[in-house]
């Protein structure tokens, strides 16, 4: 496949990814078609800009499409491979954005044709909110995209043989990494199902204590409040790739289990050497990690701001940021008590974007910081 072979893609489903990744195809790709297909979605897909039409049927979708991108939850995808696969025109290639992908792989190689590969996706990406209403033709920038090739396509094949694919998903400013499909499960696990399940139980924990001494949440800011965003996490969302990843994901809780037992026989012996190792091991790997791509949720730059309690407060900070260009992201009102001053936390998309809040704050007479 090549570029010039691909003219129309269908996007079925246009929820966040599906409809973000209309936006910014149709933004930066103006030679193709792009077709979305969601009964609830689609419409709404056409008018924001995600699509050039929105089809009546599944079939009407897929029948021409060059690229097939499966949006949908990832509970609907094994379905949905079985009712496109006779709709599907020679040589057209099916991708999704699921977050679990071993055994949708397997199955792709069971219910397509020959002649459809399967290459599984899996953009790095995400939003405290989902829906087409938030979609965002920047969301993909600096992610990175995993691609999953068919059971018998090696890792070193994937550029060669899908060209085209790569391009439409580095269109999007997105990064490619390509992965076996059991090894991207195994790793999700580690990096992110099994992170979800610790910020949860974490806040369960705060809360149960919280029942008898309410100080527990009036403290949970700082370290506690970061390592635990992500339990805000809706259980609709996670409960279809809990269920397809289980294998990997009940691996890692064990040797999470491990480890954590480990730990606390080392606390419980004073083996301070021991708990000083994990600290430097764990501050080395960290620093590690890129800090200019996106995992599956895009962390905030915080800029906190005195509070005065008097009315309109709030709206003439707002309309600070609003005369400055400046869009917030999240907004919480911090440590208010009747009567007195507090602190509101703007959240903003990038780290630049918070020092210009800073400063414009700041020149607006106002006292602001970054932590």
């Amino acid at each position: 496949m090549t570029n010039e072979t691909i003219h129309t893609v269908a996007l079925v489903g246009t929820g966040l990814i599906g409809g973000s990744l209309g936006l910014v195809l149709r933004a930066r790709r103006s030679d193709l078609h792009i077709v979305a297909y969601d009964p609830n979605a689609g419409p709404e897909a056409v008018h924001r800009g995600a699509a050039h039409h929105s089809a009546t049927s599944l079939r009407a979708a897929v029948h021409e499409a060059d690229v097939v991108v499966l949006g949908t939850p990832v509970r609907f995808l094994p379905g949905l491979l079985g009712d496109i696969a006779p709709h599907l025109k020679p040589g057209a290639l099916v991708t999704d954005v699921g977050s679990v992908k071993a055994p949708l792989v397997a199955h792709a190689a069971d219910v397509l044709p020959t002649a459809n590969p399967f290459v599984g996706g899996h953009p790095m990406a995400g939003a405290e909110r989902g829906g087409i209403a938030h979609a965002d033709a920047f969301l993909f920038e600096n992610a990175t995209w995993v691609l999953c090739p068919p059971q018998d396509v090696a890792e070193v094949e994937v550029a060669e043989r899908y060209p085209a694919l790569i391009d439409l998903v580095e269109a999007t400013g997105a990064r490619v990494l390509v992965l076996d499909a059991k090894r991207h499960d195994r790793i999700a696990a580690l990096v992110s199902h099994v992170p979800q399940l610790v910020a949860v139980l974490l806040m369960t924990l705060a809360a149960e204590s919280n029942a008898d001494d309410d100080a527990f949440v009036r403290l949970a800011a700082g370290g506690f409040r970061d390592m635990t965003r992500i339990a805000s996490s809706p259980f609709d969302l996670w409960r279809d790739i809990l269920v397809a990843n289980e294998g990997p994901v009940l691996d890692a809780m064990a040797r999470l289990a491990d480890a954590l037992q480990a730990m606390r026989y080392d606390l419980a012996g004073t083996d301070l050497a021991a708990l000083a190792q994990r600290f430097d091991e764990a501050r080395t790997v960290r620093n590690t990690i890129p800090k200019d791509t996106k995992g599956f949720l895009a962390p905030l730059a915080d800029v906190y701001v005195y509070a005065e309690d008097r009315p309109g407060f709030l709206l003439r900070l707002v309309q600070t940021l609003y005369e400055g260009g400046l869009s917030i992201k999240d907004i919480e009102l911090l440590k208010i008590r009747e009567g007195t001053g507090g602190a509101f936390r703007f959240g903003f998309a990038t780290a630049p974007d918070a020092d210009r809040a800073v400063a414009a704050f700041t020149e607006a007479g106002y006292t602001a910081y970054r932590l």
